[in-house]
């Protein structure tokens, strides 16, 4: 199986990541790859770029020697209301957007139950997902932050909001916590909804890019069928992500 779209990248603009634009895109045409999302890290997180930035997108040429950029954000969830750090003014100019739960940015506004709550957590995806200009949810696997799985793929199911099978997480160097049980856990509930799920190799570095040999080998041992990867075309992935509103 080929995965022909990386939807989660970070250029040297988000702060603690280590190419450039270009060298991001030389990265992901010599891998073959269609397309390629540039999600710079919104601007709650520590050394990132302002919200000007993502306003002036439009700037930015969307094709680059054939391949597909999308311009988009990885956005931080601040508390279990789903708030995130761009107003929906600049999400709604964006090509995509990825809500994801980072530990320097996220707050519960229970002075009781802390950032461990599997139900507070839960309940900060599901009320992103009710965004129509957010599409994926960002390394949901992260057992720092506890869930509940079968809410969270119902919550995607209802919405039309892609869950993400970050590569980043799977590495044996990574600092979140049982990725790779928590990941399993998700695609059988994935398969058995019909629930999309997109690739992300989370790049921080150009070699980085396209890079999933970590989530490949658990698409496989799932049996997870093809028909629900969001990333294996262009058309394909650009389809599901206009589903979203």
């Amino acid at each position: 199986m080929k995965y022909l779209v990386d939807s989660h990248s970070h250029t040297i603009v988000s702060g603690h990541a280590y190419s450039t634009r270009m060298e991001m895109i030389q990265a992901a045409k010599t891998k073959g790859l269609e397309a390629l999302a540039l999600t710079e890290h919104a601007p709650k997180m520590p050394g990132t770029c302002h919200e000007f930035y993502f306003q002036n997108y439009p700037v930015v040429p969307r094709t680059v020697d054939g391949l597909h950029i999308f311009m988009g954000a990885e956005l931080n969830i601040l508390d279990e209301l789903g708030t995130v750090d761009l107003p929906d003014f600049v999400l709604q100019s964006l090509d995509l957007a990825i809500a994801s739960i980072h530990g320097p940015c996220y707050s519960t506004n229970s002075e009781i139950i802390e950032k461990g709550s599997r139900d507070l957590n839960t309940q900060a995806y599901l009320n992103v997902m009710k965004n129509p200009y957010i599409h994926i949810i960002g390394h949901p696997d992260d057992g720092r932050f506890p869930l509940d799985y079968e809410r969270l793929v119902r919550g995607a199911k209802e919405t039309h909001t892609l869950l993400e099978l970050n590569n980043s997480s799977q590495r044996p160097e990574g600092f979140r916590v049982n990725t790779e049980e928590n990941a399993k856990v998700m695609l059988e509930l994935c398969k058995k909804e019909g629930v999309y799920i997109t690739t992300g190799s989370d790049a921080h570095i150009d070699i980085d890019v396209g890079g999933f040999s970590c989530i490949e080998k658990l698409i496989q041992e799932a049996d997870f069928p093809e028909e629900l990867i969001a990333t294996t075309s262009y058309e394909k992935f650009s389809r599901l992500i206009r589903q979203k509103g």
